[in-house]
């Protein structure tokens, strides 16, 4: 018998190609976003990656309507030339834009449902 896959992820994920920097203390990363979700963010890796996998993130997204999106977060994996961070807390200043980027991509029903799961 073939072993069940279990869908671990908790929130939905949409796939965005939008510029990010990647901040970690003096270091700045210019990368490309791959897809965003409620808990976190997905970039493809630079050539010369030098980060601190242990230290805090700000992942600050460049939206369309030329705002920007301030992320904190933690990396998570690295593979295939993929970063996968998890978004520690997102502050009351940056909730209402995340929510506005998922909102124009994603069922409004479970975009609801997964707010609501958000710290639980």
């Amino acid at each position: 018998m073939a072993p069940t896959y279990t869908e671990k992820r908790r929130f939905t994920r949409v796939e965005l190609a939008l510029p990010v920097e990647v901040h970690q203390g003096g270091s700045v990363w210019h990368q490309q976003l791959i897809d965003i979700s409620l808990s976190g963010v997905a970039t493809d890796q630079p050539d010369v990656w030098d980060a601190q996998y242990n230290e805090p993130f700000t992942l600050i997204i460049a939206l369309e309507d030329d705002t920007e999106l301030e992320l904190h977060a933690y990396l998570q994996h690295v593979e295939a030339g993929r970063l996968g961070f998890a978004v520690e807390h997102v502050d009351q200043e940056n909730i209402e834009p995340l929510r506005e980027v998922l909102e124009a991509h994603m069922d409004l029903e479970t975009l609801q449902e997964e707010l609501g799961n958000l710290g639980g």
